[in-house]
């Protein structure tokens, strides 16, 4: 069985990763499966769209011979990451609550 995750969330991982380095589509794909199950085809409309919201530019490099097209996270994307954060945040405690009965993951509160 796999969780899903909400379009907010599969955001907030996009942006933290861009937070971090700039990426090509392919590169960014493949660390965002490495921690959920996801399809290239389901990555590019999510990045098209944070490049449509203002939270990613995007600009392409020569790679062996190809261009590479590049997203790189705006002001406004790291301002909507610490949005989803927060949010992150507060969702992870009311679940820890339901699952851990108000103690932490090691059972210990």
């Amino acid at each position: 069985m796999k969780i899903k995750i909400s379009a907010d969330l599969l955001d907030g991982m996009v942006l933290a990763l861009l937070a971090q380095k700039d990426y090509y589509g392919y590169a960014l794909t493949q660390d965002i499966q490495a921690a959920i199950a996801i399809s290239e085809s389901t990555m590019y409309p999510v990045l098209r769209r944070l490049q449509k919201d203002g939270f990613l530019t995007t600009y392409d490099q020569s790679y062996q011979g190809r261009n590479r097209r590049y997203y790189q996270i705006t002001v406004e994307g790291i301002d909507h990451l610490h949005a989803v954060e927060k949010m992150w945040e507060s969702y992870k405690l009311s679940l820890d609550q339901i699952f851990f009965g108000g103690k932490g993951e090691n059972g210990n509160g």
